[in-house]
Order: structure tokens, then C-alpha cells, then sequence
């Protein structure tokens, strides 16, 4: 065998002992698809309370309205608040939740970002409309409002 090929097979062999085999990467890094979505009807379900949790939400709905280009003809994001996030969204704790509740505020400005907040499960907690912030908008049932968004085609998030 010449010695060319000999060195050729020693350095298939040896390959898996180089140092880029004994990294933590063994499959190297993921592949970057350039996603391309159309624009839909999507609701969120927000039953959790607490300003990091819904920070979060609001960062997903920012940067899903930013993929879907922001088009009001062809979609829609509807955030249906109840349970624990109720409190966020009451008018006695804005200076608490202030910098969130500007946050979930400016949002709203496109038209294609609504907040709606269950007005039963709301009023069990003592809040009436008038004690909400008024770019949300108060719905007899957060269950029956997020059964009717799905009959009416939006996809459910949670």
C-alpha cells in the first residue's frame, strides 16, 4: 500500500479523536431555518399571575405579531386574561403593575392585539369593569369566550 493511502486511513481513523469530536457539540450546532408564517387568529389562555410570567407572554405576542408582519386584514392575537392574572389588570395596583400594564397597553395600539378579561372570575375577586383598565375588554366568561374564539378558528396557546 503506498504511503499516501496509509496516511489517508490513519487520518480517517484518528478523526473521531480530534478535539471538535470531543466537544459538547458532537452533531455541531442546529441549522437556522428562515421561517416564513402566514398571518392567523391566535388566542392566549393567561390564568397565571405575576409580572415575569406575563412579561414573558407579552414578548411572545410582540415578537408573533412582528412574524405575521403586523397585517390586520389576515390576523388577529386575542389575550383572554382570567384566574391570578386578573389582579395585573385592576386600576387599584397601577402604580405596581405600571411598567407591565403600559407594556400590555401600547400593544393594543395596532388594532391587532386585544386583551379580554373574564368579567365573572373578576367579579368574584371584587373587581367591576369600571375597576379595569379600559384597553381591555370585559367578557361574561374567560371558558366561553376561549371556546368561542376556537369555533371561530383561532389557534389555542397556552
Amino acid at each position: 500500500m503506498p504511503m499516501t493511502s496509509r496516511w489517508l486511513i490513519c487520518l480517517l481513523l484518528l478523526a473521531p479523536l480530534t478535539p471538535q469530536a470531543q466537544t459538547n457539540a458532537p452533531w455541531g450546532g442546529a441549522r437556522d431555518e428562515p421561517g416564513r408564517y402566514a398571518p392567523a387568529r391566535v388566542l392566549y389562555d393567561v390564568d397565571k399571575g405575576g409580572v415575569a410570567a406575563l412579561n414573558n407572554l407579552l414578548d411572545r405576542v410582540s415578537l408573533l405579531n412582528t412574524l405575521y408582519e403586523a397585517d390586520p386584514f389576515e390576523s388577529s392575537i386575542v389575550v383572554v386574561v382570567h384566574g391570578d392574572a386578573i389582579p395585573l389588570f385592576g386600576i387599584r395596583d397601577y402604580a405596581k403593575y405600571r411598567d407591565v400594564m403600559q407594556r400590555a397597553q401600547s400593544l393594543t395600539q395596532s388594532g391587532m392585539i386585544e386583551f379580554r378579561l373574564c368579567r365573572a372570575a373578576a367579579g368574584v375577586l371584587g373587581y367591576r369593569p369600571a375597576d379595569i383598565h379600559g384597553f381591555v375588554r370585559m367578557v361574561p366568561m374567560a371558558d366561553a369566550e376561549i371556546v368561542r374564539l376556537q369555533n371561530e378558528g383561532y389557534a389555542y396557546m397556552r
